[in-house]
């Protein structure tokens, strides 16, 4: 390939990452791509037991970092993406803390004594802690209609987690509700930061700035933890850390900028039936006829926050 078009390409490539930049997707391409990250994030606590198949909960955790963020510094020096400026440094430490290393880690030890379906109904409970989060940081909240549709929508994801745990909390439930806390926090800082950064760049820098922490710690855990590897185990981890850590937050975080944190976060209502759904035809779970009424009854309360105006 001649230089003239190598300058062509690599101009092409420099107009295009600022044009993403730029210019803000459509509400409706915003519903798509916040769906879509939901879509991707379904498949997450599924690919984690099969990645526990062959790593223990600290290697599967720090070993999805360091993939995740290889991909990320790959596309970040491929297309000369400046540093980020210091301003944007804080946003990013909580983004890292919540979405890449938390969340990652909480979610994988809770999975060591939980199982997949009761794990997506807790986890159910994202959508109202990242709404709240997002209104209190943004100093304004949303109409009583959504408010009420959320909590609906929260309330019954409890209420299904409680049913399917037969009414009892255990230490997995305490990995997954700290879990909840620290993604909701990098969630809304994700999205208000996706305002001024293309999303794929938060997400990069993001697992960039972890990749130190995440090698030193997946040094210390292989040394302690065995590795058995199989097909699910490595397909497994080459999701999370491709799809649901990369991918996923990309398309994530670019339609929480288009359509707001609170309304991008109610989409995670239908996230737990979702994993429901492929914890059946992935891990031969089985769903019993109470996860269909609560799916119904999401689905409505999607609806009515979709629905109502901020």
């Amino acid at each position: 390939m001649g230089s003239p078009t190598v300058a062509l390409l690599r101009s092409y490539m420099t107009a295009e990452n600022s044009a993403i930049a730029a210019a803000p997707i459509s509400v409706r391409g915003g519903l798509l791509q916040a769906a879509a990250g939901v879509a991707a994030f379904s498949l997450t606590l599924p690919s984690t037991a099969w990645g526990l198949e062959s790593f223990g909960p600290w290697s599967l955790a720090a070993l999805r970092t360091v993939l995740a963020a290889l991909i990320a510094l790959a596309f970040l020096a491929g297309r000369r993406v400046p540093l980020p400026q210091r301003r944007h440094w804080a946003p990013l430490a909580v983004v890292a803390g919540g979405t890449v290393i938390g969340f990652p880690l909480l979610t994988t030890l809770a999975l060591g004594t939980s199982s997949t379906s009761h794990a997506a109904v807790v986890v159910g409970l994202l959508p109202l802690t990242t709404a709240v989060y997002g209104a209190v940081r943004g100093h304004r909240s949303p109409s009583r209609t959504f408010w009420y549709g959320a909590f609906a929508g929260a309330a019954v994801v409890i209420a299904f987690a409680v049913q399917q745990s037969g009414g009892g909390f255990s230490t997995a439930d305490l990995y997954l509700f700290c879990a909840l806390l620290v993604c909701a926090a990098g969630y809304a800082e994700g999205g208000r930061l996706a305002r001024e950064l293309p999303g794929w760049q938060v997400v990069g820098w993001a697992l960039a700035g972890s990749l130190p922490l995440a090698v030193a710690g997946g040094a210390v855990a292989l040394a302690y933890e065995p590795v058995r590897l199989t097909e699910h185990g490595v397909a497994g981890l080459v999701w999370v850390a491709a799809g649901s850590t990369f991918c996923g937050l990309y398309v994530w975080y670019r339609g929480m900028a288009a359509i707001g944190v609170a309304r991008a976060s109610q989409l995670q209502l239908a996230q737990p039936l979702l994993t429901l759904l492929w914890s059946v035809l992935l891990l031969g779970e089985r769903l019993g006829p109470v996860a269909v009424v609560a799916a119904v009854a999401v689905l409505v309360c999607i609806t009515v926050t979709q629905r109502a105006r901020a």
